[in-house]
């Protein structure tokens, strides 16, 4: 057998002994919860929008950012609901890219995943504290999620995960808001059986336990363009293309039927710059047409402190070492703007 096996890996009960979440800290979640879950429902009408860094490599920028994050959602809160994006793991396995905090709780430094596991539950509970704004963050393991299940207010699932069956099972179990992205491929029947597959009762092994579920209602899609085998990039943000979803969407008669739009990766080329234009087409498109008005419930947007990315080994405070993001300035004046059109 060649794995090498270097530690074992502490329980959920030691991780959350080790540092719980205060009690206060519980009812803020409680009660955002509550609110992002009617924006599903369709109880609320206000947008939602989770935006931050691509990958969350530096704990202070992540704690400035939200600071700010903070005191912008209290200027928009009668329209749109804003989340902190804290993505803390990232699918790399060709040995090229920076893999998130999870592996390497300093981007510099060699692998240490236990450590990570720390790192990450303590940015996260940190982040909230500052902004009382609970996080979305990325689910690459599945089985990792128990170590932050009382923190998040949101899941997603991406494009290289969403066919994965361990990860529909488990999230079929969470009672956040779960989003599965379009494959890299574009194909929308298999974002659409992903969510159909979540929204279902299942019986599976999960972390060495035979568990039950009882479906995720508010497991939902998330459209972010796709690849086609020689790099280029295909949108599917415009009209025609949420038209589409609408009805796939309906014909299969899911739970409160859903569109989160993810601005940038191949919706924009990855030309981040972009991510505010989108948003306002997608925007014309819902006031047009009152169908769209039901379904799109937000949007994804890459944003950090500076504009752009820098190679991983670089040390610029609040700027990507992963995907290029918006800059603070420009995310706050197209939030305002956002604001004004709703």
């Amino acid at each position: 057998m060649s794995l090498n096996y270097i530690r074992k890996y502490p329980s959920p009960g030691e991780i959350l002994e080790s540092n719980p979440l205060p009690v206060a800290l519980q009812e803020v979640k409680k009660k955002r919860d509550e609110l992002i879950r009617n924006v599903f429902t369709g109880s609320d009408s206000r947008m939602l929008v989770l935006i931050g860094p691509c990958s969350a490599h530096h704990a202070e920028a992540v704690y400035e950012y939200v600071s700010r994050l903070s005191k912008l959602q209290e200027r928009v809160k009668d329209k749109l609901v804003l989340m902190p994006r804290i993505y803390t793991n990232k699918p790399r396995t060709t040995g090229k890219g920076y893999k998130g905090m999870l592996h390497q709780p300093d981007h510099r430094e060699k692998p240490d995943m236990t450590k990570g596991l720390l790192a990450i539950r303590e940015m996260h509970i940190k982040a909230l504290e500052i902004s009382h704004l609970p996080a979305a963050d990325e689910m690459l393991y599945p089985g990792n999620y128990p170590y932050l299940a009382d923190i998040l207010s949101y899941v997603a699932v991406g494009a290289r995960s969403v066919e994965n069956q361990e990860h529909r099972l488990t999230v079929s179990g969470l009672d956040v808001p779960v989003g599965l992205k379009n494959p890299t491929s574009g194909d929308l029947r298999v974002m659409i059986d992903s969510i159909y597959a979540a929204q279902q009762a299942h019986t599976f092994v999960y972390n060495g336990w035979e568990v039950t579920t009882s479906g995720n209602p508010l497991a939902h899609g998330v459209v972010r363009g796709s690849v086609d085998r020689y790099g280029n990039h295909f949108p599917n943000y415009h009209y025609e293309d949420l038209i589409v979803l609408t009805e796939m969407y309906l014909d299969r008669s899911l739970d409160n039927p859903s569109i989160i739009i993810d601005a940038n990766h191949s919706n924009s080329g990855k030309k981040y710059r972009e991510q505010p234009r989108i948003i306002m087409e997608v925007m014309r498109s819902v006031r047009y047409s009152e169908l769209l008005r039901k379904m799109v419930k937000g949007f994804m947007v890459e944003s950090y402190l500076l504009e752009g990315a820098q190679d991983p080994s670089g040390d610029e405070f609040g700027k990507s070492i992963t995907d290029p993001c918006l800059g603070w300035e420009d995310s706050e004046r197209f939030l305002l703007e956002l604001a004004d059109f709703l």
